[in-house]
């Protein structure tokens, strides 16, 4: 009987996920004794009764590289801690799963688990671990929030899509005198805005490690604005703050879903602005998922790749309780329990940071 791997996606999708989906599997098809399954949407597809499982062979993967999304689907609810479970009185609770799933992987004679996630999806990989569970980490999210490696796949094409809006509403903002705020993803880390904001050339960039002065941001308008001519483009991260502030969040009732559903925040620095006084026409463009679909750029593909060819490696020589990462241009292997342990917020004394400074773009600080 062949020894068999298990490949789940979990949390939010990113360009990228079906490259190194595609990559464990063409790595693995040179080794004779081992199959790949894959489970539908994160691990809940193995605790689902019958189970939903799907055969990854070179068929299977065929072309899957250039497409967005995952093929195996991915959810950031559920999950084998937090089992969604019915109660007698019609009422949703969670309950910890974890034991009888790896009962399951145990019968269909899984022996290593590779989980291609971000912070949340390796925070159950450490546990699983600290149960036994032969689990092999690969990191991937857009917010390039994850420590332990320099970059996560997913990230560049979404500052692409992100710096690609900033062209576009530059030349909107310019016809009609306006200032217009785009709100990007970055629920705690602002490197989706920080990269948009430098290489689309805007004027001003809120972050959530920089709680904005609605003053400064005036500030830096006023320079660009005067006598009803000029225009301004500011990039907003969906996390920031305002001084004294609390964070913007949506109504969200889905059971199951653990983050509070951030939103809103490109919309109350408009108002903040309005009820300053500042007499400009202002417009608001959320850009939402847009920065998750589509497909990757080649950066992702080729980091995508690196990441799962280098995870079925680490299978092989059994470093199990590790995540792929890249350091200094590299390719290693680093505790999950490292990666999770430190968040990577954007380094407010960085090169990146600074180089904004000095091309004018307003933090609000």
């Amino acid at each position: 009987m062949k020894k068999r791997c298990l490949v789940v996606t979990g949390g939010g999708d990113c360009p990228g996920l079906n490259a190194a989906i595609r990559a464990i599997v063409k790595r693995a098809s040179t080794e004779k004794e081992w199959e790949i399954i894959g489970s539908r949407d994160a691990f809940n597809g193995i605790l689902r009764d019958p189970m939903e499982i799907i055969e990854l062979d070179n068929s299977a993967i065929a072309g899957i590289h250039v497409r967005g999304g995952t093929i195996l689907g991915t959810t950031n609810k559920g999950g084998p801690f937090a089992w969604p479970v019915q109660a007698s009185d019609g009422t949703w609770i969670e309950e910890d799963h974890s034991a009888e799933m790896l009962r399951k992987l145990e019968y269909l004679n899984v022996q290593a688990v590779i989980n291609i996630g971000g912070d949340g999806s390796q925070r159950i990989s450490q546990q699983l671990f600290e149960m036994g569970c032969n689990i092999i980490g690969v990191p991937k999210t857009i917010d390039n929030d994850l420590g332990a490696t320099d970059t996560t796949f997913g990230f560049p094409t979404a500052v692409e899509i992100a710096t690609d809006a900033v062209d576009k509403l530059v030349t909107t903002a310019e016809s009609h005198n306006r200032i217009i705020i785009l709100e990007v993803m970055g629920r705690d880390a602002g490197w989706i805005a920080l990269h948009a904001a430098v290489a689309g050339g805007a004027e001003v960039c809120v972050i959530p490690e920089i709680p904005y002065n609605i003053n400064k941001i005036i500030e830096r308008i006023n320079k660009r604005i005067q006598n009803k001519h000029g225009f301004v483009n500011i990039v907003i991260s969906e996390g920031a703050c305002p001084l004294e502030g609390t964070h913007q969040y949506q109504n969200n009732d889905e059971f199951g879903h653990h983050n509070l559903r951030l939103g809103g925040a490109g919309n109350r620095l408009m108002h903040e602005l309005k009820e300053a006084g500042v007499a400009t026409d202002i417009r608001v463009t959320l850009l939402g998922h847009l920065q998750r679909g589509g497909k990757p750029i080649a950066y992702d593909r080729i980091l995508a790749t690196q990441f799962g060819v280098k995870a079925f490696e680490m299978v092989l020589d059994k470093e199990f309780g590790k995540m792929a990462a890249l350091r200094d241009g590299k390719l290693v292997s680093v505790p999950i329990s490292e990666a999770i342990e430190k968040y990577n917020y954007v380094n407010l004394e960085s090169d990146l940071v600074q180089t904004a400074r000095d091309i004018g773009i307003s933090f609000g600080d």
